[in-house]
Formats: C-alpha cells, sequence, structure tokens
C-alpha cells in the first residue's frame, strides 16, 4: 500500500492494487491501450479459391469477406488491410434458400424521376451472374475508402476458369 499526500490539492490518495482511492472517490487505475499498427511490407497475403457451386450465397459471402478483412490472422487490425486475395468461381450457380430465386429483389436507381429499376435474382442471375455475390460481399465490408480497396482484392468469375492460376491459390471448403 501506497499513500501519496499532493502538495496543491490537499488530498489523501490511496493506491491499492490497481484502485486509487481517495477521500470521495475510487477509481480504477488501468493500462492505456496500444493500437497496433502493422507495417505494410510485413503482412504475408495468400491467395484462396472457393467454389460457390451449390453453396448458398451467404455463407460463401460471409466466409470470402472474412479472408478479405484478414480477420483470421493474429495481426488482425480494424483500420488497416490486412487480408487475403479472394477468388469465388462458379458464381452462377450459387443458391439461396426458401422462395428467394423469386422474391429476392435487387434495386437500382436512374437517378431522374421514375427511374427506379427492379430485378429479381433469377434474372440477376442471367443478365449479371456475378453481381448477387458481389452485392453480398460488399455489403459486408466497412464503407469508406479501407472497404473500396479491400473490396479490389475479390476476384468473381461465373464458371470454372479463372486467370489467376500462376499466384497457386489454396482451395478452401465451406
Amino acid at each position: 500500500m501506497l499513500t501519496l499526500f499532493l502538495k496543491y490539492e490537499k488530498l489523501h490518495i490511496t493506491f491499492i492494487s490497481g484502485y486509487i482511492i481517495s477521500s470521495n472517490l475510487i477509481i480504477k487505475a488501468e493500462k492505456a491501450m496500444e493500437t497496433i499498427f502493422v507495417n505494410p511490407k510485413d503482412v504475408v497475403r495468400k491467395w484462396y479459391i472457393i467454389d460457390a457451386s451449390g453453396k448458398k450465397l451467404g455463407r460463401v459471402a460471409v466466409k470470402a469477406a472474412n479472408l478479405l478483412r484478414g480477420k483470421h490472422k493474429p495481426e488482425f487490425t480494424p483500420h488497416q488491410e490486412v487480408g487475403d486475395y479472394v477468388i469465388i468461381i462458379n458464381a452462377d450457380k450459387v443458391e439461396v434458400s426458401g422462395n428467394k430465386e423469386t422474391r429476392k429483389i435487387y434495386y437500382r436507381h436512374s437517378g431522374y424521376p421514375g427511374g427506379l429499376t427492379a430485378e429479381r435474382f433469377v434474372d440477376m442471375l442471367g443478365r449479371k451472374p456475378t453481381y448477387p455475390l458481389e452485392h453480398a460481399v460488399k455489403g459486408m465490408l466497412p464503407n469508406g475508402r479501407l472497404g473500396r480497396t479491400l473490396f479490389t482484392n475479390l476476384k468473381v468469375y461465373a464458371g470454372s476458369e479463372h486467370p489467376h492460376a500462376a499466384q497457386q491459390p489454396e482451395a478452401l471448403e465451406i
């Protein structure tokens, strides 16, 4: 136990195992938190490939978003880009549960009055087969500069072919 008398304040303060006890208040003394900064040169980035054929849309999107953010790494920092690259193949064969194939609707607006356009999930897969997965992953990333940068590390392809064989992606099972 350590007792201090402050000259100017005329307060009697006692320190007991992490607590500051004064005559009228008790304050817990804690160490200050340190922000983790990872040097971008020290980050090891891997390439992962996910086959989305027959898999649920949301489950594939969650796994991809976590890999893109780097949440599986011990040096994860929410304000830095420490994630990996993700390739998703067979995006046109992704499944949704229930009646979402006909009832899930994607909206977009042209910016003109009356310019709202709605498109069902089935029609969107026919027109832009990679859009539903890209849209789902983008919604799970942070908004702002970091999220836009992380989204560029996602590569989505409708078929089973992709041009990233040179990176030797590691197959990931969901």
